[in-house]
């Protein structure tokens, strides 16, 4: 009998080949190698969510349907609440143009817009740098990423966005304030993104997960506000940041109103709903309010300073564009030096972890992005001061 065998095991799909390898876990086993190492790579907060949430999770125990699944959409609660949120705060309307859907944490949200809105071989624009997991959501899709460079202070170009747009484009994505690079978008440059899109017949995928983390008076504004562009932008929102419960994975999304069916098959398909527990307490944290999160951001702002002032003292081996968002800073070494090479000497020697900007996308130049926010100020202080002497005696030979 002739086998039809062709290959053997293991064997990986293509698609599933050309997506990059998530870098923060091998940062993590470099630490884990390297004991009493301080992580500057985290992306996440030191504070924990507020008190408000133990009231909700005990509601959730006490009432025995909530063992069940619950609606894909996400539950009652919770909705009303985002509803009323996203109208105060962020001037998003929902009405019978779109919807809202509660997933477990933004970067399902893209998963679920990605996979409803492109078809293999299709592009999304992506502005470099770029978060990485939205890179990496588009090859799973089988879409392809485009990337387009921001200019020197990490703002988008508008007509470098135009000259991208091909006739399988399909999405532009930006991010506001950005990850990794801390920049905030302005309203006008938004305004013109989106319009763009409308124009073109694209989707505007906005991410705003880091929409509280804004300073020095600069303003967080939410495209999906505008008038007349619900029928083409899609809002992604995250409770991670803002309310510190990263492991616990809300986020929510805004979309049209005829993407909602394909958005519920794909999270139907994935995990059916947000977790029923951590959406009781996202609706704790709601509770608490904006207040509870700007009440913490004000002293990340004093963190934000003083890291700034301590990396503007060797301004002769970096450069840092002192970005007003989120809580990073997107270095560039000036020297040519290898990323990763230089990220395993700072953790080996010095101590001290950083990410690599090629995970963001970066293929010209040494980038590092460095996290101010998953810390108490001590210790950020005392990374920053191992970061500073690693550079020294790496870079400034």
């Amino acid at each position: 009998m002739t086998s039809l065998r062709q290959t053997t095991f293991p064997r990986q799909t293509k698609r599933m080949a050309s997506v990059q390898t998530p870098v923060i876990p091998i940062v993590s086993e470099l630490i884990r190698n390297s004991p009493g190492t301080i992580s500057l790579g985290q992306g996440v907060v030191n504070y924990g969510p507020p008190n408000t949430v133990t009231a909700t999770i005990e509601r959730f125990f006490n009432d025995p349907n909530n063992r069940l699944y619950q609606p894909v959409q996400g539950i009652r609660a919770l909705r009303e609440l985002l509803t009323e949120k996203l109208q105060n705060e962020n001037g998003i309307l929902l009405d019978n143009t779109n919807r809202l859907v509660v997933t477990a944490g933004s970067n399902m949200g893209f998963m679920n817009a990605v996979f409803t809105i492109t078809d293999p071989g299709e592009e999304v624009i992506l502005l470099t740098p770029y978060y990485f997991n939205h890179e990496m959501a588009i090859a799973i899709a089988d879409a392809k990423a485009v990337c387009v460079p921001t200019d020197a202070l990490f703002q988008p170009q508008p007509e470098a966005i135009i000259s991208a747009i091909t006739a399988r484009t399909r999405a532009i994505v930006t991010i506001s304030p950005n990850n990794p690079t801390g920049a905030v978008y302005s309203e006008e440059a938004l305004r013109t993104i989106n319009s763009i899109c409308r124009d073109y017949s694209l989707y505007h995928i906005h991410d705003e997960a880091y929409e509280y983390f804004t300073y020095n008076g600069a303003k967080h504004f939410s495209p999906g506000s505008i008038a007349g562009s619900a029928e083409y932008t899609i809002s992604l929102f995250s409770l991670s940041k803002a309310y510190g419960f990263a492991g616990w994975r809300v986020g929510y999304m805004v979309l049209p109103e005829h993407l909602y069916l394909g958005v519920k098959k794909v999270q139907d398909t994935n995990l059916i709903c947000a977790p029923v527990i951590s959406q009781w307490a996202a609706v704790g944290a709601l509770g608490a309010g904006a207040d509870y999160c700007r009440k913490h951001i004000e002293k990340l702002s004093e963190v934000r300073r003083a890291v700034l002032e301590r990396l503007n003292t060797v301004r002769d081996l970096i450069t840092v564009v002192p970005t007003q968002g989120a809580f990073y800073f997107f270095i560039r070494i000036n020297a040519d030096v290898d990323m990763m090479a230089l990220t395993e000497r700072l953790i080996r020697e010095f101590k001290v972890a950083v990410i690599p900007g090629a995970t963001f996308g970066v293929r010209v130049g040494c980038f590092l992005r460095i996290s101010y926010g998953a810390l108490d100020p001590q210790t950020v202080s005392d990374g920053i001061n191992r970061l500073v002497r690693g550079l020294h005696a790496i870079v400034g030979k």
